[in-house]
């Protein structure tokens, strides 16, 4: 239940206090203390704790669950408090649950679903909202939400897709780097000191392999900082307003995984888009959402100008066909929809072949960076141990020339 600061004045005594009380809305907790004989000179709700009004935010698969069975039991008849109050009972992330109490809480006192929500925007997105919203006001809440539950379970399935796509070469590139890193600092200067015994001149990749376990062994305790404060710096430049520009410009240009970022941006663009306008949602607040969901600064650039140009009257296939980063496959389409009234049917038959695109290149990747990474790590480290042993392969020649 939200809970209200409050300064007041016994009317008795004319004693200010100041304290704090629970209640469903700011109203009640004004009537309450009425009640108590106490004025009320100024109340405000406090900002909780992780979980309360504006609230922590919660993972995408307990976001699904939510959805999935609130939907259902709303589609079974059952009440919207009686719904929540079964699902915070249930729910074993304690986030969610002190989330959906308050949601209820919410409920009970007057507010909408949609608004009560709305007061926790790191759990419940401006879509999720929207989406919500416009259920509410044609009655068509359960089918709304089961919708939502079916977005953010492709969107759960394609994010879980490229994940675990990308676990696997990370994984083993940062352990090649270590074994890398550990070779030159630990291995390799032991072969050094006993070469330099020989009194002799070493093999080229012998002699500068160990020039380079020198450097490292001298710099090794600034090169890791130094390392660890670049990736830093340039996470929080990425983050800044011109440093995504730049990064997202160029992440779609990337061989390979720029084309995959590009569909995957795609994807989300027309299945976002799709959800909404079957929804009901009005067209220049759907591309509002859109813009702000679609993950690249460059998309969300040209969505903006494209719902400029629609709000001068333009179709929506012409206003986003003036945009390159949107492709020639995706116009055609909208043209189709708009033609025949089936906009948000072409969009998702378009964000099912984006989705359905990228997983074929996932795991066409997945299949040919397994052995591009053995062989990698096989010349990293194999090379590392020829070089060392070269001298000995070559002892004739060093005895030899000695």
């Amino acid at each position: 239940m939200p809970s209200f600061a409050y300064v007041a004045r016994e009317t008795g005594s004319g004693r200010e206090v100041r304290n704090t009380i629970e209640a469903a809305t700011e109203q009640a907790a004004i009537a309450s203390l009425l009640n108590k004989n106490m004025l009320v000179l100024s109340i405000q709700e406090k900002v909780a704790r992780k979980g309360k009004n504006s609230g922590g935010s919660v993972g995408l698969q307990d976001l699904v669950v939510f959805t999935r069975q609130l939907s259902t039991m709303i589609d079974a008849g059952l009440a919207m408090v009686q719904s929540l109050q079964a699902l915070a009972e249930q729910t074993s992330n304690k986030v969610m649950k002190d989330i959906i109490k308050d949601v209820t809480s919410r409920v009970e006192g007057g507010d909408g679903f949609s608004e009560a929500l709305a007061r926790h925007p790191k759990a419940f997105n401006k879509l999720y909202v929207c989406m919500v919203a416009a259920g509410e006001r044609g009655g068509l809440l359960a089918e709304i939400l089961s919708r939502l539950a079916t977005y953010l379970e492709n969107t759960a399935r394609l994010r879980k897709k490229v994940k675990s796509a990308m676990m696997y070469p990370v994984a083993v590139t940062l352990i090649a780097i270590g074994i890398t890193v550990f070779l030159l600092v630990k291995v390799v200067p032991v072969f050094g000191e006993i070469y330099s015994g020989f009194g002799s001149k070493l093999p080229g990749p012998t002699q500068s392999l160990i020039d380079l376990s020198k450097w490292m062994q001298k710099w090794i305790y600034l090169l890791i900082p130094a390392v660890g404060a670049a990736v830093y710096g340039a996470l929080l430049w990425v983050k800044t307003p011109k440093g995504r520009e730049f990064w997202d410009a160029r992440r779609i240009r990337l061989p390979i995984f720029g084309h995959i970022a590009h569909k995957i941006c795609l994807a989300r663009f027309t299945r976002t888009l799709a959800s909404l306008v079957r929804s009901g949602v009005p067209i220049l607040e759907v591309l509002g959402i859109v813009a702000n969901t679609c993950g690249n600064v460059v998309m969300e650039k040209a969505i903006r100008a494209a719902a400029v140009d629609i709000e001068r009257g333009e179709g929506l296939a012409a206003s986003i066909s003036k945009h390159p980063v949107f492709p020639s496959m995706l116009i055609r389409m909208l043209t189709a929809g708009e033609q025949t009234g089936k906009v948000e049917q072409m969009l998702e038959r378009v964000s099912d072949f984006y989705d359905d695109e990228v997983e074929t290149i996932l795991s066409g990747l997945t299949s040919l960076i397994e052995p591009l990474l053995i062989v990698f790590l096989g010349v990293t480290v194999g090379g590392i141990a020829i070089c060392m042993f070269l001298p000995i392969f070559k002892m004739s020649e060093i005895v030899n020339a000695k």
